[in-house]
């Protein structure tokens, strides 16, 4: 049976690669997934859901009652109203519609270089043209220079991820600010994947939810509450926008999960403790890995201020995915830079989502093979 070309033309993912290599026993710090466990109140709504008998299907766009209490939360960003929401299976899924809604066959998008890697095939499903642009080395903010030099007549959007998979960086105030006037001077939509708005260290977080007029943004609760098996996540947009994205995610999912939906909204109200201290766990994890990086000859890295990977550079004549692959014979999962686009070459990634004796684990292979190749 012959397959589509816009499905054999895209790469499988470059994370997903790396774990082919892996033996059994290896220190798996590829896969951005949250160690800990939900919060109680969320286990026990969707559980409650369930018994109840409220598996059946639910409004497209998803329950009034969650819509609304997203709306409400996140209006710490931005005025909102449940309008402005719907509940989406997954963040990457909310990121796949509103592609698919907005971009036309031969439409250009801008996307972060190193970005996730779901934003250029995305891109490319929707008929569109990826087109990266570079961000800044070591605090990695957009480089709003390369991005005016890269826009066309044919540019339609602009990817912004903050704080970012995979480098942690964290967007200024004023990297925003000069965004959102090129979309206002350009017509250009900015498109904001603020999934690990919860987990900043440093500063605060920078939200394009007060700018609807100029921006859709994506955020979910699959790493919020460590539910990532749920596949829970949401679009924050306009009115104007908002009747052709549930009218796209009725033809892809019909609606959301309608147990978990529930467990989300359980939970969502007295999210705050359980928030600050994921936090407070997770920069301890990323003072250990930024650290022991630091300590490595040949390896550098400035500490993230956001969600919870680490994207050292390294000073070795080799491409990311030869070390990496090194790594992996070693025992050590890691994702290679280049997986992230052109501008991610020289660096490796890892996740320290892992707890602190794998963190140590995973640095103490990681400077054993450093030393050995250089």
């Amino acid at each position: 049976m012959k397959t589509s070309r816009r499905i054999s033309e895209i790469p499988m993912s470059g994370i997903r690669k790396m774990f082919d290599l892996a033996g059994p026993n290896s220190i798996n710090l590829g896969l951005g997934e949250p160690d800990l466990a939900p919060p109680e109140e969320a286990i026990r709504g969707m559980n409650e859901a369930a018994s109840k008998g409220l598996n059946k299907y639910g409004p497209t766009a998803g329950i009034p009652e969650l819509r609304a209490a997203i709306a409400k939360r996140f209006s710490m960003y931005g005025e909102l109203e449940a309008g402005n929401i719907m509940v989406t299976p997954s963040g990457s899924s909310a990121l796949l519609e509103i592609t698919q809604s907005m971009i036309d066959p031969g439409d250009e998008v801008l996307i972060p270089s190193p970005g996730f890697v779901i934003y250029g095939p995305h891109t490319t499903l929707a008929g569109g043209k990826p087109v990266e642009y570079r961000l800044t080395p070591g605090d990695f903010q957009p480089d709003i220079d390369h991005i005016q030099s890269r826009i066309t007549p044919s540019t339609r959007m602009i990817v912004v991820t903050t704080p970012s998979n995979p480098t942690g960086g964290v967007l200024t105030e004023e990297s925003k600010r000069a965004l959102c006037d090129i979309a206002a001077d350009r017509g250009i939509t900015i498109l904001s994947d603020e999934v690990y708005d919860s987990f900043v260290y440093e500063g605060k977080h920078v939200s394009f939810m007060d700018q609807l007029d100029k921006a859709v943004v994506v955020n979910g609760f699959s790493k919020m509450m460590a539910v990532t098996g749920w596949r829970m996540g949401f679009i924050a947009a306009n009115t104007e926008i908002m009747e052709p994205l549930i009218k796209m995610q009725y033809h892809v999912c019909a609606s959301p999960n309608m147990p978990a939906m529930y467990g989300i909204l359980a939970a969502l109200p007295n999210i705050d403790p359980y928030l600050e201290n994921a936090r407070k766990v997770f920069k301890a994890r990323r003072d250990l890995i930024s650290g022991r990086i630091n300590a490595i000859p040949g390896m550098d890295i400035v500490p993230p201020r956001g969600a919870f990977y680490a994207f050292p550079s390294y000073d070795m004549d080799m491409k990311s995915a030869d070390l990496a692959g090194e790594l992996a014979k070693a025992g050590l999962i890691c994702t290679r830079g280049s997986a992230f686009g052109t501008y991610g070459e020289g660096h490796l990634r890892f996740s320290y989502a892992a707890d602190e004796s794998k963190i140590n684990a995973g640095m103490d292979i990681l400077e054993d093979v450093v030393k050995r190749l250089r």
